[in-house]
């Protein structure tokens, strides 16, 4: 029996042209629609290209029409400047993300957003970077809030990173992670005042003058909100997927559908939420919901994305971070560290 999952199982095997990556986790496909063998589908693609548009059509349209059952097959492709794939090219732009390069020697890259500060989105970052590499992974952080860097805080580096034999800037390293970070380059409490494109040139220069080496992941700290610095790292890598953190209250919730939003319209998979902040535990052994709770994981079933875990308000996270000792290397072991190993364990099954 064709069924809505089958027919999205069916369209993972076509791959984005020029891409090892299939057209359902680029979130490229919008609506499907089964009744009595007829299978109806709706793309959209964020490029104007109608070539690839049109390989995208004829592909799916291939598979789909192999499925046992499958009647009649009608596949839509829409593309800025000319509708649905077939449409006059005439008013096709330039493809903004025709700069995207692999970084060699990274195989994955996830960057951690929010839509709005002050949720411990760089909290979630060091200490899941951190459980990563105590996973056994090989794990690279990089902390692209231009204005406001705060990894060298929190990660415990202060030297600047030395110069290779080819001049690329080789990244400092503490708890078996490699990092970069604006922090690095500015003396003090210099403040940055960049425009656009000063932050854009210098987030490039992050991927592609950056000796990263061998990584199995590279975590990427966006700045808060939807703005130059996110649209920069989209643009110059392609990402294998993204990490929400918010707390639970809807005033922080309100701004994550945004930060999803962002996401999709770039076609970058949605890898999980993360609540942090989720409730405090008394010495009495009260539990105190300062924020609320469960938000975050009824947002994540509402936008239906995974949800990768809840984090507690821990007094070792807060101090752990201001001494440079994120509290997963302090003890993972521990409550406080238990958290982000468990969250790190899940994210990387996502990535699988």
């Amino acid at each position: 029996m064709l069924t809505e999952d089958n027919i999205r199982n069916a369209l993972r095997e076509v791959k984005y042209p020029g891409y090892s990556r299939d057209i359902v986790s680029f979130g490229l496909v919008n609506q499907v629609a089964v009744k009595d063998g007829a299978i109806n589908v709706l793309m959209q693609l964020t490029v104007g290209r109608p070539d690839i548009a049109a390989q995208i059509k004829a592909d799916s349209e291939r598979v789909l029409k192999a499925l046992p059952g499958a009647a009649r097959v009608q596949v839509e492709v829409r593309y800025p400047g000319a509708g649905a794939a077939g449409g006059s090219p005439a008013a096709t732009g330039p493809n903004p993300w025709e700069q995207q390069r692999r970084v060699p020697g990274i195989r994955r890259i996830i960057a951690v957003a929010s839509g709005k500060g002050g949720v411990g989105k760089s909290t979630v970052s060091v200490n899941l970077a951190c459980a990563l590499r105590q996973l056994g992974a090989k794990v690279g952080l990089l902390d692209c809030d231009i204005y406001g860097p705060t990894i060298p805080l929190m990660m415990g580096v202060r030297q600047m990173p030395t110069l290779s034999a080819q001049d690329k800037m080789v990244p400092p390293e503490n708890h078996g992670v490699k990092l970069m970070s604006m922090g690095f380059l500015v003396e003090g409490d210099q403040p940055v005042i960049w425009r656009g494109p000063m932050i854009n040139k210098t987030i490039q220069q992050f991927f592609s003058e950056v000796e990263w080496g061998d990584l199995d992941v590279l975590v990427v700290d966006l700045p808060p909100g939807t703005g130059d610095a996110q649209l920069s790292v989209c643009q110059t890598v392609p990402l294998d997927g993204g990490v929400i953190v918010t707390t639970p209250q809807e005033a922080s919730l309100g701004v994550v559908r945004k930060g999803i939003g962002m996401f999709q319209k770039v076609n970058v998979p949605i890898l999980g939420i993360v609540e942090n902040m989720s409730y405090f535990t008394t010495p009495g052994g009260e539990r105190v919901e300062i924020f609320g709770h469960g938000g975050g994981q009824a947002e994540a079933k509402r936008q239906q994305v995974p949800f990768l875990g809840e984090v507690p308000l821990f007094t070792e996270i807060r101090e752990g971070g201001d001494r440079g000792v994120p509290a997963v290397v302090a003890g993972a072991d521990q409550p406080a560290g238990k958290v982000f190993v468990e969250i790190a364990r899940t994210l990387r099954q996502q990535l699988a």
